[in-house]
């Protein structure tokens, strides 16, 4: 998550200026992927040619950045004022240390956002991890989930099972349906005020 929330800030800020050269260019080509994308074979291809099945970074580095929460932070970086900025150049701050020391503390209502949008949505992927990774070992806990999920179901279809032994198997499924959605709910609360925030971002103008 915090890769992805980084790379995308990295990306976003300098974009959101007007007096980027090319800017117009690069936000076409961005939202270009909003409309075509590649599709599974070729994104497969493209991570195995680069070494990354059956490792981490297989997980992380093709969904590093989404396009919609891309631009839902360049919009929230053009609303800051310039003056901030101006203020730290003339203190003799580059623009990484404007955007490390200013903008990303400004920013904690759309991280926090975005933050707990690619929380959720990692969180709970495990088609992914079906495709990329070989290993048991590294599978994520959704892929358990699933499996357990699936072995429950397969067995409440035949007769071999007494009452007794399906009420353990559905027992231990509904436990770790639980235990998996703990996380993101002891999350939530430490995230709630940015959160309102974030999500009434371009809700108000004037």
């Amino acid at each position: 998550m915090c890769y992805c929330v980084l790379v995308t800030s990295l990306l976003a800020y300098p974009l959101s200026k007007q007096r980027i050269i090319g800017r117009r260019f690069f936000l076409m080509l961005i939202a270009f992927t909003l409309i075509f994308n590649g599709g599974l074979i070729p994104t497969f291809l493209v991570v195995q040619q680069t070494g990354l099945i059956n490792t981490t970074w297989a997980m992380v580095i093709p969904t590093l950045v989404t396009t919609f929460y891309f631009f839902i932070m360049k919009t929230f970086f053009e609303g800051l004022p310039e003056e901030l900025e101006d203020a730290a150049k003339i203190d003799g701050s580059n623009y990484l240390g404007i955007l490390l020391r200013i903008v990303l503390p400004l920013s904690m209502p759309v991280m926090a956002t975005i933050g707990l949008f690619i929380a959720v949505g990692q969180w709970n992927s495990f088609f992914d991890a079906l495709i990329y990774l070989n290993d048991r070992d590294m599978f994520p806990l959704q892929i358990h989930l699933r499996n357990i999920v699936i072995a429950n179901s397969a067995a409440a279809q035949t007769e071999v099972r007494d009452g007794e032994e399906m009420i353990i198997m559905e027992t231990v499924k509904y436990a770790t349906i639980m235990f998996a959605t703990l996380p993101i709910l002891f999350t939530y609360p430490f995230i709630q005020k940015y959160f309102v925030q974030g999500a009434m971002i371009g809700s108000v103008k004037g």
